[in-house]
């Protein structure tokens, strides 16, 4: 099998898969991990909120965007939105959202949801005594969640996020199914024009595998430092 095995079209092919389809897939990840984790807190700030409908309002987004798959969130903003945005602002045509912006847009909304409840459990594991320390310096809430609770429940919470942020460095793979040009995507296009999907797909895994392990094993001697600090 192996005498086979093109090595060369993975030679040839080297550029074009690392500064156009891991540049993208990067940039991606980056992006919507910002944006999922500002949103995450949000939501988990609404959730724990007092005010119930603001809490319902929380709960029920999280469930239902951990209850659908990604890829059809990801076809449901990219062929329907246009029309939804159209029929909102009155425009006789669809509105053109563009590829980029519609993968970012829906990886912060589904992203959102996980950080959401990493953010939560983050911020409720932090004493009690600390919220009523900062409300006796005469905090209001906003004030002790941005200056006491939020500050270690980010330091508690590093290991976590970075282990989700992991998990959508292998979800933003599945922009492939728009034709956008992401390393698997990249790959895809290579292994079609010259016939060796076998070689692209198998260099493909080996890439993730090698970034998501060595990825994971930082995050676990990260824990460990953590978990030394407490």
């Amino acid at each position: 099998m192996l005498g086979n095995f093109d090595f060369d079209v993975i030679v040839r092919s080297w550029g074009y898969l690392f500064q156009t389809g891991m540049l993208f897939t990067l940039k991606l990840t980056v992006l919507a991990m910002a944006g999922g984790i500002v949103m995450g807190t949000l939501l988990a700030l609404m959730r724990l909120s007092g005010n119930r409908a603001v809490s319902l309002f929380a709960t029920g987004y999280v469930n239902l965007v951990r209850a659908v798959p990604l890829v059809l969130v990801i076809f449901w903003f990219y062929f329907l939105v246009p029309y939804i945005a159209a029929w909102i602002i009155g425009s006789p045509a669809p509105v053109q959202v563009g590829a980029f912006p519609s993968a970012l847009i829906t990886f912060i909304l589904f992203e959102a949801a996980y950080y959401c409840e990493i953010m939560r459990s983050g911020i409720q594991s932090i004493p009690r005594g600390q919220v009523w320390a900062g409300r006796a310096l005469g905090m209001n809430y906003w004030q002790t969640m941005a200056n006491v609770v939020l500050p270690q429940a980010f330091r508690n919470m590093i290991p976590v996020l970075l282990t989700q942020t992991i998990v959508l460095f292998q979800d933003v793979s599945l922009v492939y199914v728009l034709s956008i040009p992401d390393f698997v995507g990249a790959a895809g296009k290579v292994a079609q024009r010259d016939g060796r999907l076998v070689e692209m797909y198998t260099f493909v895994a080996v890439v993730y595998f090698a970034l998501c392990y060595g990825l994971s094993f930082l995050v676990r001697r990260l824990q460990q430092r953590v978990a030394i600090i407490r």
